[in-house]
């Protein structure tokens, strides 16, 4: 037999279902009567607007039609819309709120399995559950919104048109307002002639109103466009005026009534007269809004990253409201060699906002504009800087032109010093690209001693082969702009370098120091190089301090001495001594000299391991070396699209010696290990050569292709033993990686279909995605240097640190929070403090930065 089924318990569903019950009756009332409700309330309300009011008869019954019309509509309305709701329309609701719907559940009986005492078991069981649930209900809170059936909320005009009637009467009242207006006119007349004379000032003289009849001089000054505003009270025509400031010529019209109020601009001197039983007269003398000025204040000059800065002045009588520096190129001036023989493309001039102070007045101030346009294709060529500054009035000053060579950076390493100038033509004229990329292919010819970067190598050779396949399809803006972007972000590697201890960073410094003394560097560039070498030798020297106990050795011809700090400083005041007057051979061995002492510190307690590689720099060679051989896939297959367009070339011999597999080849030179890697790379090469040679056509791809997937295989095998896993730096090296290996599945599909300018797309995509794995594996090495996971003495760094506080500062004598030392001192400091200050300035005048921000930066002026 079946089991009786559980007696349903609905008790707990008694006032939620009374509650939803009566928000659904509201629901219900409202959504169907709202325009019912609406016509009734614009029906009173029109009723006491015309209450009152003698109204033609056919208008009286075109509103009642009307009203009639209306309350008929909306009645229909109700009764098709309104149906009166149901306790079962209230539980369906709660139901329908509820998880599983547990009033269904509950009153539902079992279809199928009935006898079966399992089933039956599982059912019971299901709806104690339910029941359980029930519990729990709740009221459900109507749904009173009409906005979707009355978007134009006619509900609400016709409920502010009662609440108006009813608070400020109808038509009838406005007798009682003329009665009002009538005697206060007739007081005036009762009272006589009278007469109120305003001059008020525009307002961005800051000058006050005048108010005539309090004056007590006869002779006025008022600023030019001030606002003349005379009354005339009493009987009509017994005061007149006349005035000649406005400039306008008075109509004669003996028919036309005389004006009791009048509204002039003044605009020049002259009489302001008001005849009546006693004369007034008062003579205008008006002040014209001088034009702004603008003067330059100095020189432009250049900071040692290539940022412009040119100073000026500028004056008003009010204030200076806005100005701007329109930079265009003197073509004139331009020393027509090389790459700027041919005519230059037309390109925008640079416009800039000048920066006004936050604080103080704007009548006389002094500024300085810092823009750094080292990038831009006319820095270092002459241009002429327009400066103009608009007043308040919106008159414009007279143009200062300043005729100068458009500051940018200057590079001392020879190498980079080629591929700026090399960008610099691409921008001046597409038509230089078959010279560029001849001049780029002798500069990346033999790199060995050259580039001291071989990402920078490597990008360069990119660019090479981005700019040939576009020549072949025409230059667009965007790919110049990013072969651009590619000569520049190598020449920077090659200038700053990527130096990965404090060593190589003094090395850096003192090389550039010495270029900067061979190309004959200002004195402004010499103080800040020395600057720069300066901050490296104090690093180097703190790592030397911190690894060996704060003890610096020096080891010369088997002698040990201690060198302090006070020594180096003088050493390197007498070499910016010498180098001041002019003494740079004398400069240049002193500054050997130092150089060789800082290269032989050594710290007390050794260190061993060296000549092993972490895993770190261990990972980067290995992505080093997959970078360079896709990068000598992408030539060959770019070599081969050469080929499928023009058979005749000769595209083997222009590229000299470095063969079919020429990325390879210069991988052997780049290596560094010597050894066995360099050599089957070397055999490699030759092997492939000859292959492709022996099978041409569809061998060729395929063998590229091979080696593109052989390749692809390399970067998964290093991403899944690449370190710093967890880290924000290593997740994103590895992210890169993935799409570096995205990119050479895709080109390795083009290739097999043969599709070559699709492979060199994707090859390029894979080659940009390495790069950027390096640079992030790079900063994730650098992070875990400078955390100290590798270094030996971690325990005693550990142990400094405990006596340091959140800022890293040393705690101060007998307990006390903070520190002794002094933390801004020196001329390094307020340089920085002035360099922070001037950047502060510079991006709080700049227009296109968010309001919020601006407002930021100029709160931080307010304090300094």
């Amino acid at each position: 037999m079946s089991k009786p089924e559980t007696e349903l318990d609905l008790s707990a569903l008694k006032w939620p279902a009374r509650m939803t019950l009566v928000g659904l009756w509201a629901e219900r009332i409202t959504h169907a009567f709202w325009p019912l409700w609406a016509v009734i309330f614009a029906s009173i309300a029109a009723v006491i607007i015309v209450g009152g009011v003698s109204l033609p008869v056919q208008v009286l019954w075109g509103f009642v039609g009307l009203a009639a019309a209306g309350f008929i509509a909306a009645s229909v309305y109700a009764w098709r819309k309104f149906r009166a709701p149901s306790k079962s329309d209230a539980l369906n609701r709660i139901d329908a709120t509820m998880v599983g719907r547990p009033v269904t559940a509950t009153l539902d009986t079992q279809a199928l399995g009935g006898q079966d005492a399992a089933s039956l078991a599982i059912w019971e069981a299901h709806k104690a559950r339910m029941q359980t649930r029930l519990n729990e209900a709740e009221a459900v809170s109507p749904d009173l919104r009409v906005s979707a059936q009355d978007p134009y909320s006619l509900r609400y005009v016709a409920l502010l048109l009662l609440v108006m009637t009813l608070g400020f009467g109808g038509l009838s009242r406005t007798g009682s307002l003329d009665d009002l207006s009538t005697a206060g006119l007739g007081q005036a007349v009762a009272a006589g002639p009278a007469w109120e004379i305003w001059i008020e000032p525009p307002a961005y003289t800051g000058k006050p109103s005048l108010y005539l009849n309090e004056v007590k001089t006869n002779a006025l000054s008022v600023p030019k466009g001030s606002d003349l505003t005379v009354r005339l009270y009493g009987q009509v025509g017994s005061l007149t005026l006349t005035e000649t400031v406005s400039g306008e010529v008075p109509s004669v019209r003996p028919e036309a009534e005389p004006q009791t109020a009048f509204s002039k601009i003044v605009e020049q001197d002259g009489v302001i007269r008001i005849k009546g039983d006693d004369l007034q007269e008062w003579e205008i003398t008006v002040n014209a809004d001088v034009r702004p000025v603008v003067i330059g204040n100095g020189e432009v000059s250049r900071q040692i990253n290539g940022e412009m800065e040119l100073p000026f002045t500028a004056k008003d009588d009010y204030g200076i409201e806005r100005g701007s520096a329109t930079i265009t190129l003197d073509l004139a001036s331009v020393d027509r060699r090389y790459g700027l023989v041919t005519e230059p493309e037309a390109r925008e001039a640079i416009i800039l906002d000048l920066p006004m102070p936050i604080s103080g007045g704007r009548a006389d101030f002094s500024e300085v504009l810092i823009e750094n346009l080292s990038e831009h294709p006319w820095a270092t060529l002459p241009v002429k800087i327009d400066l103009s500054v608009l007043d308040v009035s919106e008159q414009a000053s007279e143009p200062l032109v300043v005729e100068t060579e458009l500051p940018g950076r200057r590079f001392f390493q020879p190498i980079a010093k080629a591929l700026v100038e090399q960008r610099r033509d691409l921008l001046w004229s597409r038509e230089n690209a078959p010279r560029i990329s001849q001049v780029l292919r002798t500069v990346t010819y033999d790199p060995e001693g050259f580039f001291s970067s071989e990402v920078a190598y490597l990008t360069v050779r990119m660019a090479i082969t981005r700019l040939e396949l576009a020549t072949e399809f025409g230059i667009s803006d965007d790919k110049q702009a990013e072969i651009a972007e590619m000569l520049w972000s190598a020449a920077t590697l090659l200038e700053d370098g990527r130096l990965s201890d404090a060593l190589e960073r003094l090395q850096r410094a003192q090389d550039r120091l010495s270029d900067a003394m061979r190309e004959g560097a200002t004195n402004e560039e010499i103080a800040e190089l020395m600057q720069e070498l300066n901050e490296a030798m104090q690093q180097y020297m703190e790592q030397l301090a911190q690894e060996g106990e704060g003890q610096e050795q020096q080891q010369a011809q088997g002698e040990s001495q201690e060198i302090t700090g006070d020594q180096l400083q003088q050493m390197l005041d007498e070499i910016q001594r010498l180098m001041e007057e002019g003494e740079m051979e004398q400069a240049q061995a002193l500054l050997d000299q130092l150089m060789e002492m800082m290269q032989n510190m050594q710290v007390a307690e050794g260190q061993g391991g060296e000549g092993q590689q972490s895993p770190g720099e261990q990972a980067m060679e290995g992505l080093q070396d997959s970078l360079r051989e896709q990068q000598g896939l992408s030539d060959e297959a770019f070599r081969d699209l050469q080929e499928q367009f023009n058979p005749n070339s000769q595209a083997g011999e222009n590229d000299g010696n470095e063969g079919r597999n020429g990325g390879q080849g210069r991988g052997q030179s780049h290596e560094g290990q010597g050894g066995e890697r360099g050599e089957q790379d070397g055999q490699q090469g030759q092997g492939n050569q000859q292959s492709q040679g022996e099978q041409g056509g569809e061998g060729s791809e395929r063998s590229l292709a091979d080696r593109q997937q052989a390749l692809r295989d390399e970067i998964e095998r290093q991403q899944r033993n690449l370190p710093g896993q967890g880290s924000a730096e290593g997740d994103a090296a590895r992210e890169a990686l993935d799409r570096a290996g995205d990119a050479m599945e895709r080109a390795e599909e083009a290739l097999r279909d043969g599709q070559t300018a699709e492979a060199l797309g994707a090859q390029s995509d894979a080659m940009e995605a390495l790069r950027e794995g390096m640079r992030n594996l790079g900063e994730a090495i650098a992070e875990r240097q400078q955390e100290g996971e590798n270094q030996p003495g971690q325990g005693q760094g550990q142990a400094s640190r405990q006596n340091r506080d959140p800022l890293g500062r040393e705690q101060g004598a007998n307990g006390s929070i903070g520190t002794d030392e002094q933390m801004l001192q020196g001329e390094n400091a307020q340089r920085r403090s002035r360099e922070l200050l001037d950047e502060i300035r510079r991006r709080s005048g700049e227009q296109g930065r968010p309001e919020v921000e601006r407002d930021y930066l100029k709160r931080l002026l307010d304090q300094f």
